[in-house]
């Protein structure tokens, strides 16, 4: 398949646009090492998870409640929809409600972060309260863990407020798209965006990390890098090396295909390619590059047996100021609030390969499940 030279001229183009991939300036980093209780157990998990729950309610519930003129200063952004950000405020508060009678069900009395909360106010009055209440030992986490769920709070808020004019993994559309809610409580896939690198780069070596792990994640696959990669005279045959694994659709060019006219041939040109590359790996979701679509593309992808893929727990790894340590943290902390989702990796860089290997040690005894990616 040949490159149409209008990718090109359009990738110039929308590379134009930086505030299409402009993330928030300041970006939430968690140190597990001042939480004072190891995860060993799924009890020790449920424990950790009604702590990060009760923070960032209360972070959320104070950026939620910021005015237009606020919410522009605090997430530095040009305008703000409100009535977005109470929106995504109320679903992801039902989440964390939910979230939190699921780890509270291994509470005995007198432990702590085990208060009863049966609605969405009752959520935020406790998380309020929390400060006057922290246990001695849990006060150095509790320091770092305001400041990360203040800042996460300022990132989700600032997704919102922003959505719908410029679409993210914020919220969804329409039954075809996908947002790693569905999953169920203590289940994650892995998934990884943006290879394949060129042989021998970072998508071989994780690809190699995985196998040795015996993990199955779902690679999302941009059509040009996966063309130049096809290229290449190779011992091992790219459905081999991605065996255990799952291929699906990142478009042709990592570009927005919210206000692109020629976002369908990126699909489907891709689509062809990695079906007839994996014919047994290609599973048919369709990742949007940041999360970008249009409002009424669900007929389209239903046309043509796709669903959209997004996610709920970035690691940040293509963040130039995020170290490996800092994406392996910031998920566990993550994976501790939502409980459940889909997991953002990129395998053009290399801190997935150090992050995974931890993260399966870390809640190797918690009960959690990966999953696998040819069941999703």
């Amino acid at each position: 398949m040949k490159i149409d030279w209008r990718y090109r001229l359009l990738a110039l183009a929308l590379s134009m646009g930086s505030a299409w991939a402009a993330g928030p300036d300041a970006v939430a980093r968690a140190d597990r090492s001042l939480w004072p209780e190891a995860l060993q157990s799924a009890k020790a998990y449920n424990l950790a998870s009604r702590a990060e729950i009760l923070v960032f309610a209360g972070a959320l519930a104070e950026v939620s409640a910021l005015d237009e003129a606020g919410l522009k200063a605090e997430l530095h952004i040009k305008s703000a929809d409100k009535a977005s950000v109470l929106h995504v405020r109320d679903r992801l508060a039902q989440r964390l409600l939910e979230n939190m009678k699921a780890a509270r069900a291994s509470c005995h009395d007198g432990e702590v972060f085990c208060d009863a909360v049966e609605s969405r106010s009752a959520l935020f009055d406790a998380a309020a309260k929390l400060p006057a209440q922290i246990p001695d030992a849990y006060r150095p986490w509790y320091a770092n863990a305001r400041t990360f769920h203040r800042l996460y709070a300022g990132e989700l808020m600032r997704l919102a407020a922003l959505f719908p004019k410029i679409s993210s993994e914020i919220d969804t559309y329409s039954a075809v798209e996908r947002d790693g809610s569905e999953q169920g409580d203590g289940h994650f896939l892995l998934t990884f965006d943006d290879g394949p690198t060129a042989k021998g780069g970072t998508t071989d070596s994780l690809l190699s990390t995985l196998e040795k792990l015996d993990v199955h994640g779902m690679f999302y696959m941009l059509g040009e890098r996966l063309q130049a990669r096809g290229r290449v005279v190779e011992q091992t045959p790219l459905p081999q090396r991605y065996r255990g694994q799952c291929t699906a659709l990142h478009g042709w060019i990592h570009n927005s295909h919210q206000k692109w006219d020629e976002w369908q041939k990126s699909v489907l040109d891709t689509q062809i390619l990695v079906k007839h590359t994996f014919p047994e790996q290609y599973r048919p979701f369709f990742r949007p590059p940041y999360g970008q679509r249009l409002a009424d593309s669900g007929k389209f992808f239903s046309e043509h047996g796709l669903s959209v893929a997004l996610w709920n727990i970035d690691s940040q790894d293509w963040n130039a100021k995020v170290s490996e340590s800092d994406a392996a943290q910031r998920v566990l902390t993550l994976m501790l609030l939502w409980r459940r989702g889909v997991i953002l990796f990129h395998d053009v860089h290399p801190k997935a390969e150090k992050a995974v290997p931890w993260l399966l040690e870390q809640t190797q005894s918690t009960g959690i499940s990966w999953d696998d990616c040819r069941k999703y």
